[in-house]
């Protein structure tokens, strides 16, 4: 199965390390966006199977966005560690987190195959 995901990040730098790492990985990248309205706009055009989301978009926060995406799995993603945001994830529409340290196309695929079938 291929996998194909939204990236959603305000940083160029990340955006390019990611799309680089998952694609060499078998991880399709769809799209990119900087923000919820890029990301909304993208999603619903793409369709892609899973959205990463940083949780900190600059003023905007990711588990907004999360919400906003349901009933596309999103995977929450940041700098900080897991066990920073680890309730507000369990609390979210998120189906998980990934630290971008940790981030791999293996992680997601991982994550998105313990989802129930759709």
């Amino acid at each position: 199965m291929t996998l194909r995901c939204l990236l959603v990040d305000d940083n160029d730098h990340f955006l390019a390390a990611a799309r680089d790492l998952l694609e060499r990985e078998g991880v399709v990248v769809a799209g990119i966006a900087y923000d919820i309205a890029g990301a909304l706009a993208c999603a619903g055009e793409l369709r892609p199977d899973v959205v990463l989301v940083d949780i900190n978009l600059g003023g905007e926060s990711g588990f907004d966005l999360a919400r906003r995406l349901s009933p596309t799995p999103v995977i929450m993603i940041s700098t900080h560690s897991g066990d920073d945001y680890e309730d507000l994830v369990e609390d979210s529409a998120a189906i998980g987190f990934l630290s971008k340290i940790e981030l791999s196309g293996s992680a997601v695929l991982s994550l998105v195959s313990a989802l129930p079938e759709r």
